[in-house]
């Protein structure tokens, strides 16, 4: 049989990588093999299919179509990636993607001057010489694949640690601010939110965390920050928008058996009054017949003690059961089976904070004038927290 032609029935029977056969490379490709496959092929058309294959390539930014594949392999979302990855891959599932690897590894390492010949043979030997090429990459291992997922898993949480939760998306987030400057002060704080985190990494049931306290303590920074502790490499957070709480348990049952561990992370969370999203989230933390993911947990930051706002006038109401309505109302924060206070900073804190992040500035300015400067800055600005410090750090920078 022709080897193109033969080619050409590979692809087709492609199966667990079925999806593969959209991407505009691969797409181009197989025009490409067709046309080489059937003698009635047009040679311009030929010349085309071999010129957008190369043109794809380059877009996407790969030299080599080995190189290009590995990056789909390891990271779309497939049927066998997912259940390799979890260890529940099915015999026919493997035999059809051994099958699908081996096809485009073949395709892979097939060498510039090889596909020139082709051409060559059809076209002539002229057009086939001005034809740019592409590389010939032979690295493709249906072995070295598998043994990826099991170890690192598959997909886009294989890829990226952050991610943002809205408009019922899953939306990657390539660079996340892990905000390291904030991280000052808090030590004993942070200690028991990376405990908690790394009991979670080894497997074992850990609670719901609420970070609460005064404003620009670094309770957010403190999550964020999880993400470069070295150890954490399986560690994966999602922020998720405070008006979609709703959607927690779809999320959940996305994520329960990865082989990632999780934190769903809502930040400034409160509530002016009992929503949907409140309902949720209260039966999520406890109280629900579905059961919490193990590689699951909640982290939530808030700047109040009570997530429901309540004010006097409802204190006042002509509810006969008052009492039970405000228990209900202050209900959500006891939920979180860790609570973190994050107190502001007192005066001798402040200073010392101030000193040291103009140290790290390298603003060389005498300590008296630069605690008088800094307590200055603290009674126009109403905060003594390392929020207001690095701000003015950055202002003294500025002058």
């Amino acid at each position: 049989m022709n080897i193109w032609k033969n080619y050409a029935l590979r692809l087709s029977a492609v199966g667990a990588y079925r999806s593969f056969l959209v991407l505009p490379p691969v797409q181009a490709l197989a025009k490409l093999i067709r046309a080489l496959a059937e003698e009635t092929a047009d040679d311009e058309a030929l010349l085309d299919h071999y010129a957008e294959t190369f043109y794809a390539l380059q877009k996407a930014g790969y030299d080599s179509l080995g190189g290009y594949l590995w990056e789909h392999f390891r990271y779309d979302e497939t049927p066998y990636g997912d259940a390799a990855a979890r260890g529940t891959a099915n015999a026919a599932l493997v035999d059809a993607a051994r099958w699908d690897v081996e096809t485009f590894a073949a395709l892979s390492a097939v060498t510039p001057a090889q596909w020139r010949a082709a051409v060559a043979g059809r076209a002539g030997e002229e057009a086939a010489a001005l034809l740019p090429v592409w590389r010939a990459d032979d690295t493709l291992s249906f072995e070295v694949l598998t043994e990826e997922y099991r170890k690192n898993g598959a997909g886009e949480f294989a890829r990226y640690k952050a991610f943002t939760w809205s408009n019922h998306t899953l939306l990657r987030v390539v660079d996340p601010d892990l905000e390291e400057h904030a991280l000052i002060g808090y030590e004993e704080e942070r200690k028991e939110v990376q405990d908690n985190t790394r009991a979670l990494l080894a497997g074992h049931s850990v609670n719901n965390m609420l970070l609460y306290g005064a404003a620009g303590t670094g309770k957010s920074a403190t999550v964020k920050s999880l993400l470069k502790v070295p150890e954490f490499s399986d560690l994966r957070i999602i922020e998720i928008d405070k008006q979609e709480l709703s959607d927690i348990p779809a999320l959940l049952r996305r994520l329960a058996g990865r082989r990632q561990k999780f934190i769903l992370f809502i930040d400034d969370l409160s509530f002016e009054n009992a929503d949907v999203g409140y309902s949720v989230l209260k039966t999520v933390l406890e109280g629900s017949i579905e059961k919490r993911p193990a590689n699951v947990v909640i982290y939530a930051t808030s700047n109040r003690r009570h997530l429901m706002r309540e004010t006097f006038s409802e204190r006042g109401d002509d509810e006969v059961n008052i009492r039970e309505s405000i228990e209900e109302r202050t209900a959500l924060s006891e939920r979180f089976g860790i609570r973190v206070l994050f107190r502001g900073l007192n005066k001798d804190q402040y200073l010392e904070m101030v000193r040291l992040l103009a140290k790290q500035a390298g603003l060389d300015s005498a300590p008296e004038a630069l605690d008088k400067m800094a307590l200055q800055w603290e009674r126009e600005h109403a905060s003594r927290t390392p929020r207001s410090a690095q701000q003015f750090i950055k202002y003294l920078k500025g002058l």
